[in-house]
């Protein structure tokens, strides 16, 4: 079930970031618009579009989701890939998207220490 999920949610995220995808929802909001003068900007009229963007909004938040969580993964995966290949990198930094936050600002505070003594050796 989750593999078709997957791909059911890799394929709608690939069509609804299509141009064509923004060009028919801007064209459904346009000719709701134009509707409004015939239906006297009636509640019925509002609430027309109002449910429908909410419906669709609501079921895309999950499909934006599982298809952010998979690239991060991905993207996490292939550095963890990177760290492991290099010989001078730490290795306890492979799988630290685990570590808690207090541990995540520790080593940041160590880059930059590097980074500022790297701009230091690069001015003298």
């Amino acid at each position: 079930m989750y593999s078709a999920f997957r791909r059911f949610a890799h394929n709608v995220a690939l069509a609804v970031g299509a141009p064509w995808a923004f060009g028919s929802a801007l064209l459904l909001v346009v000719l709701w618009a134009v509707t409004g003068p015939v239906f006297n900007y009636s509640d019925s009229w509002q609430l027309t579009i109002n449910t429908g963007t909410t419906i669709v909004t609501f079921l895309m938040v999950f499909v934006i989701q599982n298809t952010q969580n998979r690239d991060s993964q991905v993207v996490q995966l292939k550095l963890d890939e990177l760290i492991r290949a290099v010989t001078e990198a730490r290795d306890e930094l492979v799988d630290m998207e685990d570590l808690s936050d207090e541990e995540l600002r520790l080593l940041q505070r160590q880059f930059i220490a590097l980074r500022k003594t790297a701009e230091a050796a690069r001015r003298a």
